[in-house]
């Protein structure tokens, strides 16, 4: 009886180094740099650094981009503070004379008026 149990326990320790031998097989094929999970995880390493230097290239011209709309913005709004003065001092122009030929009565040019109680 225990010369059956001895080779019944062989029997299960060569199986059992076969199934390790095969397995370790298949886990070197899945692990290889040419073909398997390696090459993937190779290739997805590559494509992160590239995407990490187009991302700090990015952020650089992004950069430079806030900076130059800024201050174009600061610009426009010098001009449109220039242009509401502009307007604000056409308010204060009298109007011209109908063209009848003859001058404004003192003779002298656009009078510019300042209104009592205004907006500043």
């Amino acid at each position: 009886m225990q010369f059956v149990a001895d080779i019944l326990l062989v029997a299960g320790a060569l199986g059992a180094g076969i199934y390790c031998f095969v397995i370790a097989r298949r886990l070197a094929r899945f692990n290889d740099l040419e073909s398997g999970v390696g090459r993937a995880v190779a290739l997805l390493s590559m494509q992160v650094d590239d995407l990490t230097s187009t991302l700090s290239e990015v952020r650089d011209a992004a950069s430079t981009t806030t900076e130059s709309i800024s201050g174009l913005t600061d610009r426009a709004e010098l001009a449109a503070k220039r242009l509401e003065l502009l307007l604000a001092s056409m308010h204060d122009i009298t109007e011209a004379p109908e063209e009848t030929g003859s001058s404004p009565p003192d003779g002298s040019e656009p009078v510019f008026l300042r209104h009592a109680g205004g907006k500043d």
